[in-house]
């Protein structure tokens, strides 16, 4: 399939009610609204093809974008089209569920990462610290550094209540994930998210938002979640 017929395909399942959801959640026109299970039909037969996703990707089309991030193979990308595709990523769902669920899958991720997270820009930052729940959140806990984990919770506590909007969701989802999905430093990301409290993530047009991490890891423990790990970061 080229790029001309996956983009007929995705047109011809775009939604108007997910347009507009899109659109409220910040996306922009081209967009078709498609429902990203709808996508997985096209990925089977496409299967990985990292020259279509550039295509894809390079076309601004949200749900293009998003596509790309399925079909891409991410072993075969290099720092510089990570950042590239970062430099594309206008809005939390093509940072933080593209472009950081791709770089998971590689061997490069927390190097990257790292790099993103003391950026200073809030999509970068953002991509950083969700690149680092996907890891956590599929990957054996011996593949890190519990020094390095604890380091970063201590940031978190420290900086997210001053951090962007859009960041303070990622670290919130962070201390989440420690405390769910990493078990040396369970109790530490529950002090932590205790400490830290509510944290308000403004967003425009909307209500505020409210995060309550230390809840969140509450109900995960009650649910028998703790020590939860994916089998596949990418859908």
């Amino acid at each position: 399939m080229n790029l001309e017929v996956v983009m007929q395909e995705l047109e011809a399942l775009g939604k108007e009610r997910l347009k507009k959801m899109y659109l409220s959640n910040g996306a922009h026109e081209p967009l078709f609204g498609v429902a990203t299970g709808a996508m997985k039909p096209i990925a089977r037969k496409i299967k990985i093809n990292q020259p279509l996703a550039e295509q894809l990707y390079a076309t601004g089309n949200y749900d293009a974008m998003y596509f790309a991030g399925i079909i891409a193979d991410p072993k075969a990308m290099t720092e510089a089209d990570f950042e590239r595709w970062m430099d594309g990523a206008y809005f939390y769902m093509l940072s933080d569920f593209v472009v950081a669920v791709t770089l998971a899958e590689t061997g490069i991720a927390q190097e990257v990462a790292d790099k993103w997270i003391a950026s200073g820009e809030e999509l970068r930052m953002s991509a950083g610290w969700s690149c680092y729940c996907w890891l956590l959140g599929s990957r054996p806990d011996a593949q890190f550094a519990e020094s390095k984990i604890a380091n970063m919770l201590e940031i978190v506590g420290k900086t997210i209540h001053d951090s962007p909007e859009r960041t303070k969701s990622s670290m919130n989802n962070f201390m989440y994930t420690v405390g769910v999905s990493y078990l040396p430093l369970h109790d530490k990301a529950v002090e932590t998210a205790k400490a830290v409290g509510p944290v308000e993530v403004k967003r425009d047009k909307k209500k505020s938002s409210i995060l309550l991490a230390s809840e969140s890891i509450q109900k995960a423990v009650e649910k028998g979640q703790l020590g939860f790990k994916r089998k596949h970061v990418r859908c």
